[in-house]
C-alpha cells in the first residue's frame, strides 16, 4: 500500500467523518469506482482511531466531563456530569444493537453499493434541510433529558445506511428537537465517541493478530493523518455552524447523489 493511498483514505475519513456528508459513503465510493485495493480491517480501525483522537482532543473539556461522569456513575453518585454521560450512553445503545443485528444478518454488506450511497445522499438531504430551516433553537445540552437523547440515538441508527451520514442524521434530529446548530453539532460529535470506540475495539483484535510490522506502520501513519485532517475539519465545521446554515451540505449531498446516479446509469 502506497503513501498516496493511505494519504487519500486518511484525508477522506478525516475531512468527512464529522460533517453531514457520510465518510463511509465516500470511502466506499473510492473503492467502488477505482481499482484501489480494499483498506482492510486494520487500516479501517486506524482511520477511525485517528478521528476519535481528534474529536476527544478538540472537545477535551467535554471529554473530561464525560469521563468524570462515568466515574460518578460507577460510584453511584448523582451529578450533572453523570447525567450527561447517561444521555450519551442512552443515545448510543440503539445503533449498537442495530449494527449487531445487521452484521449477523449480512445486510450491512449488502447495503454497500453506489446506488444506495447515491439515493441515501439525496433522500436524507431533504429532512436535514427541513430540520435546519424550521427547527427551533430553545434547548440546551446541559438540560438534555432521556426522551430527546433516545430520539437522537434512534435517528443515529439510520447512519448504518452508507450515504446517510451519522453526523447528518444526528444533527437533523437534534435540530428538529430544538437545539441550535452549534449545540446539535457538538452533541453529534460527542455521540460519535462511544460509537467509534466500539467499532475500533471490534477490529483491534484483527490488527494485533496480524502482527505484521508493515501493516502496523501503515495503521499508525493512517491514524496520525486522519487525526490531523479530522481536527481541522471539526474546527472549520464548528465555526461554520456559528455563522451559516447547513444549506451548503444539503446542496453538496444532492449534487453528489445525482452525479453518482448519472455515472452508474
Amino acid at each position: 500500500m502506497t503513501f498516496a493511498h493511505i494519504f487519500l483514505l486518511a484525508a477522506i475519513q478525516g475531512l468527512t467523518e464529522f460533517i453531514p456528508v457520510s465518510s463511509s459513503g465516500h470511502l466506499n465510493l473510492v473503492h467502488a469506482m477505482t481499482d484501489l485495493p480494499d483498506l482492510g480491517v486494520g487500516l479501517d480501525v486506524a482511520l477511525h482511531a485517528g478521528t476519535l483522537l481528534a474529536v476527544m482532543v478538540y472537545f477535551r473539556r467535554d471529554t473530561g466531563h464525560l469521563i468524570g461522569g462515568g466515574v460518578d456513575i460507577l460510584r453511584r453518585r448523582k451529578s450533572p456530569a453523570a447525567q450527561q454521560a447517561w444521555m450519551i450512553l442512552l443515545a448510543t445503545v440503539p445503533v449498537l444493537l442495530a449494527a449487531a443485528a445487521l452484521m449477523a444478518s449480512g445486510w450491512l454488506t449488502l447495503l454497500r453499493s453506489a446506488q444506495v450511497i447515491a439515493w441515501a445522499s439525496i433522500i436524507f438531504a431533504v429532512p436535514l434541510y427541513l430540520a435546519d430551516r424550521y427547527g427551533a433553537s430553545d434547548k440546551s445540552l446541559e438540560t438534555l433529558a432521556a426522551r430527546p437523547a433516545l430520539l437522537i440515538g434512534l435517528a443515529q441508527v439510520l447512519a448504518l445506511i452508507p450515504g446517510a451520514s451519522r453526523s447528518g442524521v444526528t444533527i437533523m434530529a437534534a435540530r428538529g428537537l430544538g437545539f441550535d446548530r452549534s449545540q446539535a453539532a457538538r452533541f453529534s460529535m460527542l455521540l460519535s465517541m462511544p460509537v467509534i470506540f466500539c467499532f475500533a475495539i471490534i477490529g483491534l483484535a484483527d490488527l494485533l493478530a496480524n502482527g505484521d510490522p508493515t501493516a502496523l506502520g501503515h495503521a499508525a501513519l493512517a491514524a496520525a493523518l486522519a487525526a490531523v485532517f479530522a481536527f481541522i475539519a471539526i474546527d472549520i465545521f464548528m465555526r461554520m455552524m456559528q455563522r451559516m446554515t447547513l444549506a451548503p451540505f444539503v446542496i453538496y449531498r444532492i449534487a453528489l447523489g445525482i452525479g453518482l446516479l448519472l455515472l452508474i446509469s
